[in-house]
């Protein structure tokens, strides 16, 4: 129940403090029991009486709309009574309300005062806010040694984001000393709070040999623990090894699975993956309709070799109507990225007239680029194409490619 008070601190009650205990203590238990609408009602009273803990946990349940309509309105009021308070929870809602604008316009200055007040008194979840941002200059300069500071001390209380954060400091080198075990160090405290960040990294650690031994099946574990709690590219990372075999048994089935909960998250390269399984009817049955949707989703995110895939269902009319100019701009988008097999595709669009006005020099050019990416059938083309080309056009298109390179492929 993060930004909850689950207990309240009975030496700062008043004249009935016996009933306001048994009443709050019954509003955790009614919250814990997810009967969200039986914790609000118990709760409401005490907070309209002025007891902060209930204050603190009203707003909350309005920011969410558990057990009430979402009202930010509502929330804000009930956060900032209870901050002025003393209540140091409450003042870390309130600063989380101004920095992101809930409920009232965003201040970064307001969201800095409330949440140095609450970590000044040990607000773990304040401390860590405060460091993220002095890590990122949000209403103070920017200040890695500062933000770490703050990191350290919330970590130290186990603050599962601030334990990923410090690792992530020591994981750049950014506040001190780039350090990858103290960065494992504090990815496994917060990975085995279920932080899914955590846990992808140090799968990813694991994997790569970064601050530990490289470890197959420690990197398996982790990235089945992030992607079990929903971390995307732990998600797609799980595809590819069981579409590959790597650390696992190879399973089409199981990475169709993580690549589909990866590619429902907006994950491109999951997407991508899907639509090659359907393209290709590896663990699905071959479907050229849904493997055009999941290139279009990963293509339209700027992924060049999805770009260039669904360029060529275009070219062939596969899952699509055939329609070489769309072929054309899709090949252009990945050929732009630098993407050898797109300029190659490319250039064979010049050389056959299929979308664009035929132009020799222009596919010569694309093939030219093509081949300095190692494309296998760029240089035959290129020397094909020749044998139809006067010498001057043949200078002009070396020209051209070198001047495309020049300008990162833009408007060749």
């Amino acid at each position: 129940m993060k930004g909850l008070v689950v207990f309240p601190v009975l030496l700062c009650l008043l004249l009935g403090a016996s009933v306001f205990a048994a009443d709050f203590v019954s509003g955790v238990q009614f919250y814990k029991q997810k009967d969200y609408a039986g914790a609000f009602n118990q709760w409401k009273p005490l907070a309209e009486l002025g007891y902060p803990e209930a204050q603190n946990n009203l707003g909350w349940l309005y920011e969410r709309g558990k057990g009430t309509r979402r009202d930010l309105d509502a929330a804000f009021k009930w956060y900032r009574l209870a901050a002025k308070q003393g209540n140091a929870v409450a003042q870390t809602n309130l600063g989380s309300m101004y920095e992101h604008g809930k409920g009232v316009s965003p201040s970064d200055q307001a969201a800095l005062r409330w949440y140095t007040i609450a970590a000044k008194k040990g607000d773990p979840a304040a401390q860590n806010n405060l460091g993220s941002m002095y890590q990122n200059g949000k209403g103070v300069a920017a200040d890695n040694e500062i933000a770490i500071k703050w990191y350290r001390l919330a970590a130290r209380q186990g603050n599962r984001h601030a334990q990923f954060n410090l690792g992530t400091r020591y994981q750049k080198g950014l506040g001190v000393a780039q350090d990858n075990k103290a960065a494992i160090k504090w990815f496994e405290l917060a990975a085995r709070q279920g932080h899914s960040g955590a846990q992808y990294n140090l799968g990813w650690m694991y994997e790569n040999q970064v601050g530990a031994a490289r470890d197959e099946a420690k990197a398996v574990e982790w990235f089945h623990a992030a992607a079990n709690n929903g971390d995307p590219l732990a998600q797609a990372n799980l595809g590819a090894r069981y579409q590959h075999g790597q650390g696992v048994a190879r399973d089409y089935k199981n990475a169709f699975k993580w690549f589909l909960a990866a590619a429902t998250q907006g994950d491109a390269l999951a997407q991508y993956s899907l639509g090659k399984m359907y393209q290709t009817g590896q663990g699905v049955t071959r479907n050229f309709e849904s493997a055009v949707g999941w290139f279009r989703s990963a293509a339209e995110k700027g992924h060049a070799a999805a770009q260039n895939l669904l360029g060529a269902m275009y070219s062939r009319g596969l899952g699509v109507t055939q329609n070489h100019r769309l072929a054309v701009d899709w090949y252009r988008s990945a050929a732009e990225q630098g993407d050898g097999t797109a300029q190659y595709n490319l250039g064979a669009k010049y050389a056959n007239g299929e979308g664009v006005t035929r132009d020799y020099v222009r596919a010569h050019m694309w093939w030219n680029l093509a081949a300095s990416r190692d494309n296998r059938n760029a240089p035959y083309s290129r020397e094909q194409i020749e044998n139809e080309m006067t010498p001057d056009e043949v200078k002009t298109a070396r020209r051209l490619a070198i001047e495309c390179e020049a300008r990162r492929f833009r408007d060749c």
